[in-house]
């Protein structure tokens, strides 16, 4: 696992000055502490941070071809590296590593750009053909590992794991992108291509930059089809998905140090937790958190399933001073990113990295197999809309005028989604803001009347026609690339920790499209099949406890330790001066939480996070130095 950066000269540019790639590669020194290369030529120079986790003796980056005409920098894993190595030695080709990085190099080699739909795993790549003056940038199929790109004013292409990485770079604007921010509010996210800096992208998942002839072409290599459905029986299917799960486990367990998993308590890294104790001779290392807060809590389900497989297990309760990690998020994310769960995600991976290099998470369960309850919510919304002939709107706009309050509102909301057309009825429900609620919170110069406009394309995908799977599509290109795995990869990294998904494997993840849908949702519940084949996994106790998510009591902390911080950031005179939220209508959502009228927790966040990214990476220039680590305490049983 790996942090990458380069410059690549187009259109007549300069070669590069040396130095600065080495520049860009010191602000992501956490993604790879281990060591460091970097690769000059008059066209490029390329660089990598690694954390070393297969062949720590050899696996030094850049790697070259044999003679030396094609360089690489890579992060990420592949598990299938072994047998690529196989078929590549067959055609001739001569490795001087042990590492998965020099099979993506002699790949390149044998089968050009087609060498990215072969690899198994998660990757952010670059690629300098050196014959064919040529650049060639790749992600893996669900955006795991992250790159960002952007175009310098001299002609300079410039690449990097992290948005810091060009943010050092001389000549870099960091211009705010105004849609990138409406996004944010909107989603809590700002969703590829873009990033919150105009003219600096995202490249999207399962796709290739190429920069070749002094032009630049992106291009997609793989999407999900969602069939044929298959046609075996229930019996049969759960046999198979049970072999799929138990093989995307068993290739993430190759590893040359220390290794453990996350343990929510939830179903999802309960089964990864359950299949790795199938497939090794000692106890899984797992780590857990919790909070003093019942509701938020489910250490008493992860010890359940640690002691169900026989885990070394080691847990932390997470105090609500927890919250003065903020100002370390902002610094990781280096751009607005809302979802507060990254707390608890961030600690956890301090906890893990104290013992280990590597972890399998849970992650993706809920968009393969249909988990989230908001599936079930839009499935009963569409089967109401249809049993009432249209009807179902205006009688609960109505319903909820007649009503008022906090209950009112609420159906007014749900009539409002279900007079919407598809996909806006779906993603207004899951949003964190509609029209209405950006028209009020932003500043008149910055509002838009289309909320979605930036994501609504990625649910309307042709070859998938069931509008419940066109939901599950658009997820995984939406929430899961840009939230949950963002999320997910800079809080491990920054604690030096290689995060790994098995429930993500793609191969898995074509078996689990093609299901038929009432294999993943039945009678309104999610993950059917996934739940039979945990029945052979897990105790009841945890298979029949009611979905938690991974989610932090933000409303009372709001209200209580972070009281001060927020009122003082929302009242100060450079968050009026910024011109981005209507500071009258951010005051007033403030008071009625403070108050317990109302909660705005969710909303209130996303302004303070937003607020305090602003400061650190727009007002402070150049970026400022990495926050140091506090000390943690666990408790290991």
């Amino acid at each position: 696992m790996c942090g990458i950066a380069g410059l690549f000269a187009l259109d007549g540019a300069p070669e590069p000055r040396d130095g600065l790639v080495e520049h860009m590669c010191a602000q992501i020194v956490h993604r790879g502490p281990d060591d460091q290369g970097v690769f000059r030529h008059p066209i490029g120079h390329i660089g990598m941070r690694r954390l070393s986790i297969i062949d720590l003796s050899t696996g030094h980056q850049p790697i070259a071809n044999e003679d030396r005409s094609v360089w690489i920098v890579f992060n990420g894993e592949i598990y299938n590296y072994r047998e690529l190595r196989r078929e590549l030695e067959g055609h001739g080709h001569v490795f001087a590593t042990h590492s998965d990085t020099e099979c993506i190099v002699h790949g390149y080699e044998q089968w050009g750009d087609a060498v990215f739909s072969r690899l198994r795993g998660m990757f952010a790549v670059a690629i300098v053909d050196l014959p064919r003056r040529r650049l060639l940038l790749g992600r893996d199929r669900l955006g795991k590992k992250p790159l960002y790109y952007t175009r310098l004013r001299d002609g300079t292409l410039a690449f990097g794991s992290e948005l810091k990485c060009l943010s050092v770079l001389p000549g870099f604007e960091p211009r705010i992108d105004a849609q990138a921010t409406r996004d944010y509010l909107a989603l809590g996210y700002v969703p590829a291509p873009a990033s919150i800096y105009e003219g600096v992208y995202k490249l999207p998942p399962a796709h290739l930059l190429v920069a070749e002839g002094g032009a630049l072409r992106t291009q997609c290599y793989w999407k999900p089809a969602f069939g044929p459905k298959w046609e075996d029986d229930e019996t049969t299917l759960r046999e198979r998905l049970l072999a799929q799960l138990d093989e995307a486990v068993r290739v993430r367990l190759v590893s040359d140090v220390p290794f453990g998993a996350f343990l929510s308590g939830g179903l999802d890294s309960s089964v990864v937790a359950a299949l790795m104790a199938r497939n090794m001779s000692r106890p899984v290392q797992t780590f857990s958190i919790g909070f003093r807060e019942d509701s938020f809590n489910e250490l008493p389900a992860a010890r359940a399933v640690a002691a169900h497989i026989g885990a070394q297990h080691t847990e932390l309760v997470v105090e609500a001073d927890a919250t003065s990690a903020l100002e370390d998020l902002v610094w990781y994310f280096d751009e607005p990113f809302g979802d507060s769960s990254a707390i608890p995600t961030y600690l956890v991976s301090r906890l893990a990295a104290r013992d280990v290099k590597m972890v399998l998470s849970g992650d993706g369960g809920d968009e393969l197999f249909a988990g989230y309850d908001r599936y079930a919510r839009y499935a009963r919304l569409r089967s109401l809309r249809a049993s009432t002939a249209g009807l179902l709107g205006p009688l609960l706009r109505a319903g909820g005028a007649l009503l008022g309050g906090g209950r009112g509102r609420r159906l007014r909301r749900i009539g409002e989604r279900a007079g919407l057309p598809f996909p806006d009825d779906y993603i207004s429900g899951v949003a964190l803001a509609n029209a209405d609620d950006l028209g009020r919170l932003l500043a008149p110069g910055m509002r838009r009347d289309d909320p979605y406009a930036s994501i609504r394309a990625q649910f309307q995908r042709d070859e998938v026609s069931d509008p419940m799977e066109r939901i599950l599509d658009g997820d995984l290109r939406t929430y899961l690339a840009d939230d949950i795995l963002v999320k997910v990869d800079r809080m491990t990294m920054a604690n030096s920790l290689e995060a790994r998904a098995p429930l993500l494997d793609h191969e898995l993840l074509e078996f689990a499209a093609r299901l038929p849908f009432d294999m993943k949702m039945r009678d309104g519940r999610g993950k059917y099949l996934f739940r039979r084949v945990a029945e052979q996994l897990l105790p009841a106790d945890v298979l029949n406890k009611p979905k938690q998510g991974f989610a932090i009591p933000i409303a009372q902390w709001l209200r209580g330790p972070l009281r001060e911080r927020m009122q003082d950031t929302l009242a100060s005179g450079s968050f009026a001066g910024r011109g981005v939220f209507d500071v009258g209508e951010v005051q007033r959502r403030m008071r009625m939480h403070l108050n317990g009228g109302e909660d705005h927790g969710e909303m209130l966040w996303l302004v303070l996070t937003y607020e305090t990214w602003a400061r650190r990476f727009v007002d402070a220039r150049p970026a400022p130095a990495a926050p140091a680590s506090q000390p943690l305490t666990a408790i290991s049983r």
